[in-house]
């Protein structure tokens, strides 16, 4: 991808031109100064590739003509990060940006026993993604659920074939990356800093999780979710 690349809200099959909101039309006239007839990319975050050209320069309401329009589905093995919040809102960030370059199709923020913050600003961490799906020049835009409890677990168990929880304690558990794969959605368990609650780690093996590591080290929450991000979705592309 070598022209521009710009995120819309939506986007309709009918449609024959796109208008872009007042900061991406700022951001494409006023700084890369793109003007009447120059090339750029569009994605609605839902799996089409827009090629257009613009029509109408305005800095505020720019138009782009579309030319045309390519589809991606869905990974067939998509990857759910399930992973507390964290106390530093800037640490948080930079673990949504990296596990969205990875390619994780949904973040569900857990609120745990031992999680210090059980808030966040969701317009701020859409913005996030968004940046993150075009600077990976990807075309879907992974979904970022509200803040849920760590009962919600045993409900979101029901949507992916392979379900784990990251644990430092001492318990029976295997490496993430020796972890027998299925086909389909993988589901991986992030706890705070502190870790899971002995309590918690056996209510999830209860409900069916494979309890494993990611190593000899202890990791921060941020660095354990991209490690597990990273294997995960690594393998899924191999089947």
């Amino acid at each position: 991808m070598n022209a521009p690349f710009f995120y819309i809200a939506s986007y309709e099959a009918s449609q024959q031109q796109v208008m872009l909101d007042e900061t991406n039309s700022k951001h494409a006239i006023q700084v890369l100064r793109l003007k009447k007839g120059d090339a750029l990319l569009l994605t609605d975050g839902c799996g089409h590739l827009i090629n257009g050209v613009i029509a109408d320069e305005h800095r505020k309401a720019c138009t782009v003509q579309i030319e045309s329009v390519a589809f991606s589905a869905r990974p067939a093995d998509p990857v759910i990060l399930a992973v507390s919040l964290l106390k530093n809102a800037n640490r948080f960030e930079w673990l949504l940006e990296k596990v969205t370059e990875l390619g994780v199709s949904r973040i569900v923020p857990l609120i745990c026993e031992r999680t210090e913050k059980e808030t966040m600003r969701m317009d701020r961490l859409q913005a996030v993604l968004v940046s993150a799906m075009l600077q990976s020049q990807q075309c879907w835009l992974p979904v970022l659920d509200s803040p849920q409890p760590f009962s919600y677990l045993a409900q979101l168990k029901e949507t992916a074939s392979n379900c784990c929880i990251a644990y430092c304690g001492d318990v029976s558990k295997i490496p993430l990356a020796a972890c027998k794969i299925l086909p389909g959605a993988s589901l991986v368990c992030i706890g705070p800093e502190g870790d899971f609650t002995a309590n918690e780690q056996a209510e999830a093996a209860a409900n069916g999780f494979t309890t494993v590591s990611l190593g000899a080290t202890r990791l921060r929450t941020e660095t354990a979710a991209m490690v597990a991000s990273a294997l995960l979705c690594q393998r899924a592309t191999l089947h």
